[in-house]
């Protein structure tokens, strides 16, 4: 099955002297001694793509190949978004593909962006952090601060039409100890090892629930970390309730299998219905403590059981990064996992209209399926239909349903917050403990996460809420109906702010 439109749909190259072709751009990171200033200045690109990750990419090559022309914007220096990550240039990786799974899919769209940028069809405005988007259908500003940590000039690109894929972020829960140094993002553990080719820690236990855990198991093991033991909270007896969507998804099943495979391989064992629920050490992680669950995720009494291990990687899933979308208005659901996603038609549409959206913005659901909506948002903005569309819908369709049995299945229950005392901190940038955040439940009488913020500060911090707030949602009472909407959708100074 085709998984690009077909060259047949790719119109001839622009002419040097065609003034709709615009300026290409590099893709290399911000420079403003050599900035060119026409992706700023000139017409308004027909389509502006907001991140460069598996959604982005598929959707800004697509769209560039049908004869669009594109602006794709990205934070980081390279594109892939959070899955693809590149070792840095002076690592000298040989081989960075042995690190992912599906390279291949990612390595011919970055063949054919290279051929897009060079027939002027797509800018890669590289290192470019959105902050806020503004406007209208048919004249979006997408407003920028440049740079690697985004401290530098402030610049707005003009487009048509819009298409956010800015990914996901991972989900923490606390527990004592979570603060200590050496207890890291499952993730964040698979990232490290990706764009800098070191190991969070030589003995490393893999907590939490999901099937990242096993990639990330895997992953740290072939590098050379000693893995004790994977503790999912879940299981995965839960798949099987939804038969339909696993007999429709064999390769995920295959994948599964591989990964089973890898830690048979390196003697990892998997303990499911448990959790760790301390971690223990003094200037660093010396071991943790790992308690069986309940089927609430209530830690059961007398099962306590320490093993010792210098690194934790710890992770829930992934909850939708929805800034700048909620920005502007557009209606999000509850998910399968208690999670907000962004309200998509079957046209990867959002409920603004000239506003589509791709990849895990509307419900976590991995690269595949991200790149498949990514083709299909681009079809739609295009007006084109017929045969490749349709195949790529029943794809997106099939997959979605196994991104929602994953999603029941893995779900946080909501007896997990009887591993937090009263001293263990919640919100780390304001250092909010469990117990303030009772306090404006039980004696003040908070019954959002908003007021608990308003009363405690919870949220408040440099990471605006992203780390903390499933933790105070469930510690109020349940997650919210509405994801919260925030008018900046990363930090920005003052002085760029005053710029406009």
């Amino acid at each position: 099955m085709p998984t690009s439109p077909s060259d047949d749909a790719v119109p001839a190259a622009p002419r040097a002297d065609d003034p709709s072709a615009g300026a290409p751009h590099s893709g290399a990171p911000y420079d403003s001694a050599s900035r060119d200033s026409s992706p700023y200045t000139g017409t308004p690109y027909d389509l502006a793509v907001v991140g460069a990750g598996p959604a982005g990419l598929a959707a800004a090559v697509a769209a560039g190949r049908l004869g669009l022309r594109v602006a794709l914007l990205d934070s980081a220096a390279r594109t892939g978004g959070q899955f693809y990550r590149h070792p840095a240039p002076g690592l000298n990786a040989r081989r960075p593909q042995a690190l992912h799974h599906a390279w291949q899919a990612y390595a011919g769209r970055t063949r054919r962006l290279a051929a897009l940028i060079a027939a002027g069809r797509v800018a890669h405005l590289a290192e470019h952090h959105v902050w806020a988007v503004t406007g209208a259908v048919g004249e979006w500003s997408v407003h920028t601060a440049l740079g690697p940590d985004g401290a530098g000039e402030r610049r707005t690109v003009r487009a048509a039409k819009l298409l956010l894929a800015t990914g996901a972020h991972e989900r923490q829960l606390p527990f004592p100890g979570w603060t200590l140094p050496g207890v890291v993002g499952a993730g964040g553990a698979q990232a490290v090892l990706k764009a800098g080719l070191v190991l969070p820690g030589r003995r490393i236990v893999v907590a939490g629930s999901g099937p990242l855990l096993l990639a990330v198991a895997g992953s740290l093991a072939a590098a050379g970390a000693e893995v004790p033991t994977v503790v999912e909270a879940s299981g995965y007896v839960g798949y099987a309730r939804r038969p339909g969507a696993l007999a429709a998804n064999p390769g995920k099943l295959a994948e599964g299998a591989v990964h089973g495979i890898g830690l048979l391989r390196h003697r990892i064992p998997v303990r499911t219905r448990a959790a760790v629920t301390e971690v223990h050490g003094k200037d660093r992680v010396e071991a943790v403590t790992v308690m069986r669950l309940d089927h609430d995720w209530r830690p059961v009494p007398g099962t306590e059981k320490q093993i010792a291990c210098d690194a934790l990687a710890v992770g829930h899933g992934l909850v939708p990064q929805l800034e700048p979308a909620t920005g502007i208005g557009c209606a999000t659901r509850l998910t399968p996992d208690g999670t907000h996603a962004l309200v998509v038609d079957e046209r990867q549409r959002t409920t603004v209209p000239g506003i589509w959206t791709a990849g895990e913005t509307g419900g976590v659901g991995g690269a595949e399926l991200a790149m498949v909506e990514g083709e299909l948002a681009a079809l739609d903005i295009a007006g084109r239909q017929g045969p490749g569309r349709e195949s790529r819908a029943r794809r997106r369709d099939r997959l979605r349903r196994f991104a929602d049995a994953m999603a029941v299945a893995h779900a946080p229950r909501p007896g997990w917050t009887a591993w937090l005392g009263d001293d263990t901190d919640v919100c780390r940038c304001e250092e909010v403990t469990a117990g303030e955040v009772r306090e404006a439940v039980g004696e003040l009488g908070a019954r959002d996460a908003r007021t608990v913020k308003l009363l405690t500060r919870a949220g408040m911090g440099w990471c605006q809420g992203r780390m903390c707030g499933p933790a105070v949602d469930c510690l109020t009472g349940g997650a919210s109906g509405t994801a919260p909407r925030r008018p900046l959708a990363c930090p920005v100074t003052l002085e760029r702010l005053a710029e406009g």
